[in-house]
């Protein structure tokens, strides 16, 4: 009955997601905007609902501050990975090349903020004890760059975008601003219900098997709370939006770290991060490998012919397999 329900959320994200693009797209169409802003913003964030409300209960309802951190780190590295695919199923070229270097700055906000949990990690509750109540300082430091790092892309993207508006011929002609809306609405509610349906079923089928908490949540629910984001960037793909697709991959990894602020925040025992397994120092470490990748694929741009993929594309996912393979091994399961 479980395998039934995690297949019905699957479709129904399948369904929404795929509008969600669309109407992303015609957002920023509608509205002058860039695909990226789309994509780094509001796309990210509603796909990243679901890892939010996983994140909350796992630390509220079932104390495992384990299995909290380890879906949000665990999505982020899913993330690239699907940044990965991304480059295969994309023809024209490899993908980093045909991009805006905009997202350099999001790829390099995203390892900043990866870092900061490394370190309070290693360092432990002579970090977290720095800050007030139960709340560690670096919940508080993560949420300043993060809103740092959005100013930045914002910045970055405005001096850009007159040079860019007016290139691309309208799409979406035939639906009045208010349909987009409407829609777009419609669309992120399903794909948020879902998702956050989804991130219980995972965390039900994680209990049934009895795995380690911080490979629960690294692995299994981190593939399953991100399945938003694969849908809704294959979609974005399809469509042509490519900046919007992987603005959408690197923003919801800074959302999710983001999202380490009102986890803390729930979880009473003291500061979240002093707490945790060592073990999470993995998926940290290999989080922060693949988005350098990225940056360097984006600094770098590839030469390719049609049907090609960059040389990133394999060290991603071979770095996403042993990130996981030592996760595993490192909890006691392999």
């Amino acid at each position: 009955m479980v395998w039934l329900k995690f297949a019905a959320s699957l479709i129904i994200i399948l369904f929404a997601g795929t509008r969600l693009a669309r109407y992303g797209d015609a957002i920023a169409e509608k509205t002058g905007l860039s695909r990226m802003w789309i994509g780094l913003v509001l796309l990210a964030a509603i796909t990243s609902m679901p890892e939010l409300v996983t994140g909350v209960s796992a630390v509220a309802l079932v104390k495992l501050p384990d299995l909290a951190l380890g879906n949000l780190l665990g999505s982020c590295l899913f993330n690239l990975l699907i940044l990965a695919v991304l480059d295969i199923l994309y023809r024209p070229a490899p993908i980093l090349s045909k991009l805006s270097s905009s997202h350099m700055v999001s790829a390099g906000m995203g390892i900043a903020l990866v870092a900061v949990i490394a370190g309070n990690i290693f360092f432990g509750e002579r970090f977290s004890g720095l800050g007030p109540g139960w709340v560690g300082a670096s919940s508080i430091i993560i949420a300043a760059l993060y809103i740092l790092g959005m100013w930045w892309v914002f910045r970055y993207e405005r001096h850009r975008q007159p040079q860019t508006v007016g290139s691309i011929s309208p799409r979406y002609k035939e639906l009045s601003a208010r349909t987009v809306y409407l829609r777009f609405g419609l669309a992120a509610a399903a794909v948020i219900g879902a998702g956050i349906w989804l991130s219980f079923i995972g965390d039900e089928l994680a209990i049934t098997y009895q795995w380690h908490a911080s490979f629960v949540g690294s692995l299994f629910l981190a593939i399953s709370t991100s399945m938003p984001e694969m849908v809704v960037t294959i979609a974005a793909l399809r469509m042509g939006a490519i900046d919007m697709a992987v603005a959408d991959i690197l923003g919801s990894n800074m959302f999710n770290i983001a999202i380490i602020g009102p986890v803390d925040l729930a979880y009473k025992p003291g500061p979240l991060l002093a707490l945790v397994s060592n073990s999470h120092l993995t998926t940290a470490w290999v989080t922060i490998a693949m988005s350098a990748l990225v940056i360097l694929g984006l600094r770098f741009p590839q030469k390719g012919r049609a049907h090609s993929v960059g040389w990133y594309t394999p060290v991603l996912i071979g770095l996403y397999i042993f990130g996981i393979s030592a996760l595993f091994r490192g909890t006691g399961l392999g």
